[in-house]
């Protein structure tokens, strides 16, 4: 079983690339505290990505406690400096180094160094050191891919750090985007990036089908079903668009209502899962009516957009920085809620695709340090997510939504207040669990639902996709 786990856990970089933000390229760079670029003469020198069999796994269970704090100094002792492994230098490698400037402002002996490093390089290191069962060559802080949050601490319990009794007030981020990263009642990450998701249309199109943004606010998937037969009849242009293949937005239906592929105990639950059934049957009919219209790849997705081939988009809020590549966009898009599912339990307008968080490792050199940085700065600074909205970095600490900076007008989006409303969204997502075999999960579900639309039965294609999950987990 532990084996099949590990396996699974070498294929996370392969599987979850999708959704990964810009800077997956790594240039073995470092950059301190101060925005001082120095390169790495000697390579990257954390760790061999060399993949280690699964052999050499020791298949003893390893003890619950991830660090014993009373080892490591506090944050008037020891080294003031911190090691942080992330990617995308605009996005969280910017976010990490103004978190550094403002900490120093009351502690200006700290620094911290961070490395650019891809997230799948990152979950290749932290395989290899799990299998090693060395984790010398991790850094003290790393970010982490929320999707994959549970799968790592669950399969490597000594890896990171409990962060339950830190001082951070988990309560102060959205309580979805929490969960990502909770395991067994206790927390192992702060949260960052908000991926909750949204849908935005273009209001020009829109008007010339006799509607507004309001007429597609707080609404159902019927009724978008039905307005999309309109626009696409009087303006010749779809509603949505996706990847075909892909599930990222049955996956974000599935998460609207609290739903999931799995049970509370990480058993496949997808026979038998009314949610479930009611998403491939919605994605289905819309795909069928011509509202969606799939594409072969990425860059056809976003192309769909800026060459003004279709209405909108419902996807994470970071879609938005790819929108504002058509310049000639500007002021004709409006973002609101997604619709909701009809007839399913707990179904809302709100859902999440994508986000990460920050953990601590348990090599990192002070424990204490490292809590009261990111407690002073992730989850305590207003000012920190003030500084990092040009990057498009848009908070899930709640506190952050009620920001006169938050609160400024989107000119591109109809001078609307989007980052607000993006906080607000957040707050309002339903939790979903993931667990081990989250990406086994969600590609035997993707397959499933191209099976359905060349007119498989989804009550078969639900069958097969579990049993093909049981399969992985044996």
């Amino acid at each position: 079983m532990k084996r099949k786990i590990l396996s699974a856990l070498l294929c996370v970089a392969m599987t979850a690339t999708m959704l990964v933000g810009c800077g997956d390229k790594a240039d073995d760079t470092k950059t301190d505290s101060n925005n001082n670029t120095q390169q790495d003469s000697t390579g990257d020198t954390t760790t061999d990505d060399t993949t280690t069999d699964d052999t050499t796994t020791d298949d003893t269970t390893t003890d619950d406690t991830t660090t014993d704090d009373t080892t490591t100094d506090d944050t008037t002792g020891g080294e003031q400096k911190l090691t942080v492994w992330c990617w995308d230098p605009a996005f969280n490698i910017n976010a990490m180094e103004k978190a550094g400037e403002i900490y120093q402002q009351d502690h200006p002996d700290f620094s911290v160094e961070v490395i650019e490093t891809p997230w799948d390089d990152i979950q290749t290191k932290l395989t290899t050191a799990a299998t090693s069962g060395n984790y010398e060559t991790m850094p003290d802080i790393f970010l982490m891919q929320d999707n994959a949050f549970q799968k790592n601490v669950i399969s490597y319990p000594d890896s990171v750090v409990d962060l339950t009794d830190s001082g951070i007030d988990f309560t102060q981020f959205g309580e979805a985007k929490t969960a990502y990263s909770v395991i067994d009642g206790k927390n192992y990450g702060v949260p960052f990036d908000n991926g909750t998701a949204i849908a935005a249309y273009r209001t020009d199109v829109l008007e010339e089908a006799g509607f507004t943004i309001d007429d597609f606010t707080d609404i159902t998937w019927d009724e978008y079903l039905e307005k999309g037969k309109v626009v696409l009849e009087k303006t010749n242009k779809p509603l949505l668009s996706c990847q075909a293949g892909e599930s990222d937005v049955i996956m974000m239906m599935l998460q609207s209502c609290g739903a999931s592929l799995f049970d509370d105990e990480g058993n496949p639950a997808m026979v038998d899962n009314a949610a479930l059934k009611k998403v491939m049957e919605t994605y289905n009919s819309l795909r069928e009516a011509g509202v969606l219209v799939e594409v072969n790849d990425w860059d056809q997705y976003i192309s769909t957009m800026t060459t003004e081939t279709v209405a909108g988009t419902i996807n994470g809020c970071w879609i938005m920085a790819s929108i504002k590549t058509a310049d000639d966009q500007s002021g004709k898009w409006a973002v609101t809620n997604m619709p909701k599912l009809v007839d399913v339990d707990n179904a809302t307008n709100y859902s999440n695709n994508g986000g990460s968080s920050w953990a601590i490792s348990s090599n990192c050199k002070n424990v204490d340090l490292a809590k009261d940085f990111l407690a002073s700065t992730f989850a305590g600074s207003v000012e920190l997510y003030e500084n990092i909205i040009p990057s498009g970095a848009i908070a899930t600490y709640l506190p952050a939504g009620e920001s006169d900076v938050y609160s400024e007008p989107d000119e591109f989006f109809g001078g609307d207040a989007v980052s607000a409303k993006l906080v607000e969204f957040a707050g309002k997502c339903p939790s979903n669990n993931t667990g081990v075999y989250y990406y086994e999960a969600r590609n035997a579900i993707a397959v499933a639902m191209q099976n359905v639309v060349g007119g498989a039965n989804i009550d078969d294609e639900l069958k097969a996709a579990q049993e093909t999950v049981e399969f992985n987990m044996q």
